[in-house]
């Protein structure tokens, strides 16, 4: 008779830590999310820490791989792309082209000053040159898609939330995950060149290579992907699973096309899955499947609890000026000035973000999480390739700033909601209070009626959308 073995190695028990995670959330789900309003990634992060080397040690990431980096950075970097590749899909007909105006503002002028601001903060609070400090900014300049995903999913926000905010929201989230490379960038090649050198290899290495390039990779990718399946389905060649996965297989080949020629995936999985729903045909094929919904939940889950057992806990010291006061105030100060004055100063001149009461949402929910921790590794990949870079302490810093960051993104923007509910429940007597409320429940009531936008005009396709209707 043979002996019976057990084996408790991490590839065994890895795998029963986020499996039961997931099935004992997904029991009570209903709960948690429609009830509480608690997201996965906060519970999920929770877990990954307690579950992590710093308390339980019953999962440790750092003895998965020789670069535990590397593997972080291509962990995000998965993640990231099929997450825009769905938010590219998710998005009405034409999206880009019609919001064009407000993806602008977003995207430009906005995400640069938040770049700024969050730069001037990690400058004044940790003691940095501004050039490093433009570099660790630009890496929590973007918003996240998968964080961004948790907020405007789910009861509250389909309550609560116009459809146009969730989808402007969304559109930004998908498209500025790609576009922090030319912020990183700007300051990396300043670090390494002159100024004149530096610009000239910023414009048509970054910009026209990685940007412009990818786009158009993206683009045609989606097209192309596009027509085959019409030309598929019409035949009758492909059936309805791999009709269903398409979306993802194409964000899976993307990444390798783009990481071969050196160019922009993220940015590029986002051209593509726009351009892959140009028409609504294959967003109206797969919206009921619920395949989306379950693959952002196995996402989110699965990466915040790596985020939470890679925590770098014991570099919160004293050693580069990491104090944990100091990451707490650099905390505080981002979440509230990185974005949010910026968005309720400039709202008038963004379409989709109409009320005071869109602003203010738009301007705190602008998670920071998944893409900052991709761009920290980039940022560190980038220092240990080029030994002439003036990084200076960028390289010891840079991850455990990103990642407290992130840490804070998740806990304050996950209470957010269920502080919000308890506040209204309480029924405080103040009355500033009372005033939010009013204008709150105009707000949420607004919210239920306005008519879709998204509605075409009798002169477009004699046909209306199928989404907006359902809508209404």
């Amino acid at each position: 008779m043979g002996e019976i073995q057990v084996l408790t190695g991490q590839l065994q028990i890895v795998p029963a830590l986020i499996g039961g995670f997931m099935l004992i959330v997904g029991l009570c789900s209903m709960v948690t999310k429609e009830r509480l309003y608690l997201s996965e990634t906060l519970l999920a992060t929770v877990y990954g820490i307690i579950v992590g080397p710093h308390v339980l040690n019953w999962m440790d990431p750092e003895g998965w791989s020789s670069n535990s980096l590397q593997l972080t950075q291509e962990f995000s970097r998965y993640a990231l792309a099929i997450e825009v590749m769905i938010a590219g899909v998710c998005l009405p007909k034409r999206y880009v082209a019609k919001e064009w105006v407000s993806l602008s503002m977003l995207l430009l002028p906005i995400m640069s000053i938040m770049w700024l601001v969050s730069a001037a903060v990690v400058k004044f609070i940790f003691q940095t040159s501004y050039l490093h400090a433009l570099a660790i900014g630009a890496c929590v300049a973007p918003t996240d898609p998968v964080l961004a995903n948790a907020i405007l999913k789910g009861m509250f926000a389909e309550s609560h939330v116009p459809l146009r905010l969730r989808n402007i929201l969304t559109a930004e989230s998908g498209a500025n995950d790609g576009l922090g490379y030319p912020f990183l960038f700007f300051a990396l090649y300043l670090m390494r060149f002159s100024a004149g050198q530096a610009i000239g290899t910023w414009v048509y290495a970054t910009w026209v290579y990685q940007i412009l390039l990818s786009v158009v990779i993206g683009s045609v990718a989606g097209y192309v992907a596009r027509k085959s399946l019409q030309y598929a389905e019409n035949a009758g060649w492909v059936d309805k699973e791999s009709f269903l996965s398409s979306s993802i297989t194409l964000a899976l080949l993307l990444v390798g096309v783009c990481t071969l020629l050196g160019t922009d995936d993220i940015l590029c999985c986002f051209a593509a899955g726009n351009s892959l729903t140009w028409d609504d045909w294959f967003r109206i094929e797969i919206e009921d499947t619920g395949l989306q919904e379950t693959l952002n939940i196995m996402l989110s889950t699965s990466f915040f609890i790596y985020f939470g057992a890679i925590m770098p806990w014991q570099d919160f010291t004293s050693a580069n000026m990491l104090h944990p006061w100091r990451v707490a105030v650099a905390i505080i100060l981002v979440m509230l000035f990185r974005r949010l004055p910026v968005i309720m100063l400039a709202y008038k001149l963004i379409p989709a973000v109409r009320t005071w009461q869109d602003a203010l949402f738009a301007g705190w929910f602008g998670p920071i999480g998944v893409s900052a921790v991709f761009y920290a590794v980039e940022t560190i990949k980038q220092i240990d390739e080029h030994p002439d870079i003036r990084a200076g302490r960028v390289g010891d810093i840079v991850f455990p700033i990103i990642c407290a960051l992130v840490f804070g993104s998740v806990i304050l923007h996950g209470i957010t909601i269920p502080l919000v509910l308890m506040g209204k429940r309480m029924g405080t007597s103040l009355a500033w209070t009372q005033s939010y409320r009013m204008s709150f429940r105009t707000w949420s009531r607004r919210t239920r009626t306005e008519p879709n936008e998204n509605l075409q005009k009798p002169d477009d396709l004699g046909t209306p959308d199928p989404e907006a209707i359902c809508a209404q």
